[in-house]
């Protein structure tokens, strides 16, 4: 197989990963395997969606979700080798990770490095670490790339993603994809609703198809909701509203003239309605002597 070359104009054309230069320089890193300093990187990535989406603890720490499937795909690797990835991470205390009650996916800290006790006498000695001085994540966004045969004193480019557009859109919506499923817990979903699974895939697309929307509002039942509230409300669903969004499409008789506008909102709607409904399902088996 040959492959051609880079030209001037194609060398912007892929989105790319950044790993923090030191990782590969600094003697306190000499240890880590070359995988795991990969694993950072891509974890550095989820860093901004996290800030996006309002991930932050009560401590105002941000944090991240990333499974173990997705990097097995991403390396092409096993199960071990993937949590051996994982814990290698821990055991240098670049990440801390966080198990969550009901089957919810772990949360991950990714360490901020550069706040190490004397880091930043150790980076003054060693101005070739390619990291600046005031280090956090965010450095990521206000440096340039420090190599030797770099002239460029600033890369206007987005640091982590750059590239075409559409890259990064299409990247954005399969990280948004995998935590819509993890929340909903979609293939459960599927083997207990056998019938409905391209329903469940609608749903999820339009889901995904709002959540990735540039738009600043979005109409819902009439309204304009803004585009965060709307997105906040969505990413904080589960597989129980899941089954009452289902539940609502089977059992409504009535006409429905646009049915996306209708999907739309009974799923915006789900967290405040759910409980009224069921409720409401109990109170009338009640009634009916059923139970």
């Amino acid at each position: 197989m040959t492959f051609d070359y880079f030209y001037e104009e194609q060398s912007e054309s892929y989105s790319f990963y950044r790993i923090p230069k030191v990782l590969f320089t600094d003697e306190m890193f000499a240890d880590l395997s070359v995988e795991a300093k990969v694993l950072y990187g891509l974890l550095l990535d989820r860093i901004s969606l996290s800030r996006e989406n309002g991930w932050i603890d009560e401590n105002k720490r941000v944090y991240v979700y990333f499974k173990i499937e997705t990097l097995k795909k991403g390396l092409r690797c096993g199960n071990t080798k993937a949590c051996r990835l994982f814990k290698e991470l821990e055991t240098f205390g670049l990440i801390e990770r966080k198990n969550q009650r009901l089957c919810k996916p772990s949360i991950i800290y990714v360490k901020d490095f550069t706040r190490f006790p004397n880091w930043e006498r150790r980076t003054s000695q060693n101005e070739n670490t390619g990291l600046p001085k005031t280090g956090t994540p965010e450095f990521l966004n206000r440096e340039s790339n420090n190599t030797e045969n770099n002239d460029t004193k600033r890369n206007d480019t987005n640091p982590i993603l750059s590239g075409a557009d559409v890259d990064k859109d299409l990247e954005e919506r399969e990280i948004y994809r995998e935590i819509l499923c993890e929340n909903m817990e979609i293939e459960l979903l599927k083997e207990r609703n056998p019938y409905d699974k391209e329903t469940i895939d609608a749903i999820l697309d339009l889901m995904l198809d709002t959540i990735c929307s540039k738009r600043k509002n979005i109409r819902i039942a009439g309204d304009d909701k803004p585009m965060q509230v709307v997105k906040s409300q969505f990413l904080k669903l589960d597989s129980h509203h899941m089954e009452y969004v289902l539940d609502c499409l089977r059992n409504n008789t009535a006409e429905v003239r646009n049915i996306k506008q209708y999907m739309l909102a009974t799923i915006y709607n789900s967290r405040i309605t759910i409980d009224s409904y069921y409720q409401q399902m109990v109170n009338h088996d009640m009634a009916t002597g059923k139970i």
